[in-house]
Parts: C-alpha cells; sequence; structure tokens
C-alpha cells in the first residue's frame, strides 16, 4: 500500500463494502466514514475503478498477511503431512468466516463487480493467483500427481464453504467440520 491514508481509505471501502453493498460505496461515503476532509478520497483515486482497485489491492495484502500467520502459526492436529494441511487450510477458512468475515464479504462484492469491469477482472484474477499458487505448492509438496488441479480444486472447495456460509444456505461450520471435510478432500486427492 502507497500511504497511510490509501490504507484508511481503503480499510474504510472494505466495511462500506461489507455493510452497504457495491452501492453503498461511494468517494464521500469513504471520505465521511473515515473522518476525512471533502475530496480526499478523490485526490487519492480519481474514478469509482481506481477506488475498487486500491481497495481490492489493499484486501488482498490483508488476506495474504493473514493467511501467512496462520500457516507459519498452525500446528498440525495430527502427525502426517496431510494432517498439517488439512489443519492449516482449515484455519484459514475458519479466520475467512469469523474474524475476517468483513473482508470476505468486501471480496465477493469486489468478485461480482469484477465480473462487469473488465479492468478490475484483470487486477481481481492476478489477485486470486497469489492464493491459487501456493494451493498448488502445499499440494505438490505433499505429493500430488497433479497439482495445478487438484489446486484449484482445493481453492474452489474453499470458496463453496465459504460461499455457503455467508451468502448461501448460512450454515457455519465450526472449526472441526472445516477439518474433517478439507482431511477428506485431501485424502481422496492424495490417497
Amino acid at each position: 500500500m502507497k500511504s497511510q491514508r490509501a490504507e484508511l481509505v481503503a480499510e474504510t471501502a472494505i466495511t462500506l463494502l461489507a455493510e452497504r453493498g457495491m452501492r453503498g460505496l461511494t468517494h464521500r461515503a469513504v471520505d465521511e466514514t473515515a473522518g476525512l476532509p471533502p475530496g480526499s478520497t478523490s485526490n487519492l483515486a480519481r474514478t469509482r475503478s481506481a477506488l475498487l482497485e486500491l481497495t481490492l489491492e489493499r484486501l488482498t495484502e490483508l488476506e495474504v498477511a493473514a493467511f501467512e500467520e496462520i500457516f507459519a502459526a498452525a500446528e498440525p492436529s495430527g502427525s502426517s503431512a496431510l494432517d498439517a494441511l488439512a489443519e492449516m487450510t482449515a484455519r484459514v477458512l475458519w479466520a475467512q468466516l469469523t474474524v475476517d468475515r468483513r473482508r470476505t464479504v468486501a471480496r465477493y462484492e469486489l468478485a461480482l463487480e469484477a465480473n462487469r469491469r473488465p479492468e478490475l477482472r484483470r487486477v481481481y484474477d492476478e489477485a486470486g493467483g497469489r492464493f491459487r499458487d501456493p494451493a498448488v505448492a502445499l499440494l505438490a509438496a505433499a505429493g500430488s500427481p497433479d497439482p495445478v488441479r487438484h489446486g484449484r480444486q482445493m481453492v474452489a472447495f474453499g470458496e463453496g464453504v465459504m460461499f455457503d456460509a455467508i451468502v448461501g444456505a448460512g450454515v457455519q461450520p465450526t472449526l472441526d467440520d472445516l477439518r474433517l471435510g478439507i482431511g477428506e478432500l485431501l485424502r481422496g486427492m492424495l490417497g
């Protein structure tokens, strides 16, 4: 992120997206919510596209940092590499559904908007690579015979669980549910 003001604007935009949706995100709303003088957000991000890109960049930074922290701190619930991978992945999903729920909701808002804005789609797809590539590397290290395909499936599984819990049926899985489901997925992939 470029500056403290850019971080404040992007963080405020994330909150507005989560609380009010895409329609509630305006330059004026960011200024008011962040306590900035009128026009401050427009000075930093002149267009709506620029504001969305700034927000997505910050969101990606925050999510990457959160994932790295969880991966560094995760202690396996079992003794195998597969159990360790299931534990780390479950903790990432759990965080996305609980403490980082605001960011997950904002990301879904941005994902839908990216389907309507090619310039945002490019940024969104690049950001997605920062999450898919480590999944591929983890699965390759775990012995996957097809880590690219399995990495995509692992990410799709996680996205489906989060989407269902946040905007679908609303069933909030427990951390144990997530461990079990991911463990089953990994055993199916890796044997």
